[in-house]
């Protein structure tokens, strides 16, 4: 069963492709995979994803010191007597970043994934050993595009001289981070394909659940507490620090890297000479590399809270892990994501629960036919151009009166819209993202025809602020009961994708896709 929390949904959760009964990718099943490698007494070895270059996949550029000619692929008991997958269970401090591969965005997740053990055994299955039916093969589950997948994979490693080519384990001899990372390599093509990333994008894929996307510039003033809000909740956080900037403002950083993914491991308030001080902890996936400014470890200024704030918070360690103020936070860093299973806890109240709708989707280039029905361009370009917007895909979404014990929440957003570009090409780097978005109009007459004159004198209610090159964008915003449109397009006429476009909502909502008109 799934963790609680979870958000109502409308797919049956024995469903194929549900947590309860993922798809096998590849068509590959572990149990049976598993039951014959032990009936023949073999190590099983992943002809799908094999030990080779194809599963390195080709990189831009790598360390000088790094000779990719002499890897060697290992399984762990080839490099330590005692190979274990969890040694003292899991935690964020079980890995480093390696040298080669620039993932921190996966890192940095799997870092907030340690935090929240029923998503975690969501992700890393139980009953899974090198002692007990140990035969070479591993499997790990991850949500990609609304589906469950099941991935197996064998243990066999790439190694330069007896040392993981990518993660590196703090302990030598436990494996999950490194078997969890070719899990994902194998879903996304091959290791090269993990390189450079947004964190949304694994935190997404631990979860199945709901996103959130702050831009810290024009966060809203009470983040914080929804941050804190978040971590009682089952929520998994990171961020990106700012772009590289000049010279100067690089000194400023104080050791925060430019351009770079972080967990968000914990959130707290002190009292600092008679004032309350809102205080982030953040853990860089390189192991090391600190912030040094204000309520750094080393900071003077925990000596001005009390000595169980200090023995709470403060830990001297170069473990990556840090605090800093939210004002800095806010300062030195782009974005926050935030991964939950439900939004409930945006509203302070057990008795509100939010439900999801979905629906699959496609932008088309040009009229094509399929099932015998004539399919039109349905990839109409954003909202300027006038001519082709209302040939985009529409959706027609109906919100009922809120019931009492949602009305009274705390915050006044009550939906939330998510587009999500659903990729077909199994090799990440190789997928074609296009600058998405939304544009959601209130409905004045139930029977009216939604062709160009209906765009012609009608602003938007509600619509994502840009455009942007993402594989999802999302916007929470208020619209009161009664019959909306969602329009959800590409930035250009003629751009052939899939999508997956959610409705989360206070209320009970009604979505459903408007016939394709033939004008």
């Amino acid at each position: 069963m799934p963790p609680p929390n979870n958000c109502h949904h409308n797919p049956n959760e024995d469903e194929v492709d549900s947590l309860t009964s993922p798809l096998y990718f590849l068509d590959q099943n572990y149990q049976e995979l598993q039951q014959k490698c032990l009936t023949e007494s073999t190590l099983y070895s992943d002809e799908l994803f094999p030990p080779d270059n194809s599963s390195i996949g080709l990189f831009d550029e790598v360390p000088p010191e790094v000779d990719m000619s002499q890897i060697v692929w290992k399984r762990p008991s080839e490099l330590v007597s005692d190979p274990n997958l969890i040694v003292d269970d899991v935690s964020r401090f079980d890995y480093a970043q390696g040298s080669v591969l620039g993932n921190c965005w996966f890192l940095a997740s799997i870092g907030a994934l340690t935090f929240e053990k029923d998503i975690m055994k969501q992700v890393l299955p139980a009953e899974q050993s090198f002692t007990k039916d140990y035969a070479g093969i591993f499997h790990f589950r991850f949500w990609r595009f609304e589906k469950w997948i099941d991935v197996v994979i064998d243990d066999q490693l790439p190694t330069i001289d007896d040392e993981l080519l990518f993660v590196c384990s703090k302990t030598s001899n436990e494996f999950w981070p490194a078997l969890l990372e070719k899990a994902y390599a194998k879903v996304c093509g091959s290791y090269a394909d993990l390189n450079a990333g947004f964190i949304s994008e694994a935190l997404m894929d631990f979860t199945g659940g709901t996103h959130m996307y702050y831009t810290l510039s024009s966060a809203p003033a009470d983040l914080w507490k929804i941050m804190e809000c978040a971590f009682i909740s089952k929520t998994l956080i990171g961020c990106g620090s700012n772009s590289e900037g000049s010279p100067e403002e690089n000194e400023l950083l104080h050791g925060i890297i430019a351009d770079h993914a972080y967990t968000v491991t914990g959130v707290f308030e002190v009292i600092s000479e008679e004032n309350p001080v809102q205080l982030v902890r953040l853990l860089n996936p390189w192991g090391e590399e600190e912030w040094q400014g204000d309520w750094s470890d080393e900071s003077p200024l925990w000596e001005t809270v009390c000595e169980e704030a200090r023995k709470c918070c403060r830990e001297v360690l170069n473990d990556g892990e840090f605090w800093m103020s939210m004002e800095d936070f806010t300062r030195l860093f782009e974005s926050i994501d935030i991964c939950c299973l439900c939004p409930d806890f945006l509203d302070g109240s057990s008795d509100c629960h939010w439900t999801s709708k979905r629906h699959f989707g496609r932008w088309n280039a040009e009229k094509f036919m399929y099932n015998t029905f004539i399919h039109h361009l349905t990839a109409g370009g954003d909202i300027i151009k006038t001519e082709t917007f209302w040939k985009n895909p529409q959706f027609r979404v109906t919100i009922d009166e809120l019931n009492e014990d949602c009305a009274s929440g705390q915050r006044p957003e009550n939906i939330l819209v998510s587009l999500m570009q659903n990729h077909e090409k199994r090799n990440r780097n190789s997928q074609e993202n296009y600058d998405i978005g939304f544009y959601v109009f209130e409905m004045r007459h139930q029977n009216e025809r939604f062709a160009m004159e209906f765009f012609a004198d009608r602003e938007p209610v509600a619509h994502t602020d840009d455009l942007v090159w993402l594989r999802e964008v999302m916007k929470f915003f208020r619209l009161e009961p009664g019959e909306y449109l969602i329009v959800p397009c590409t930035k250009n006429p003629g751009e052939t994708a899939s999508f997956v476009l959610s409705v989360f909502s206070k209320h009970e909502t009604h979505l459903e896709q408007i016939q394709e008109t033939t004008e």
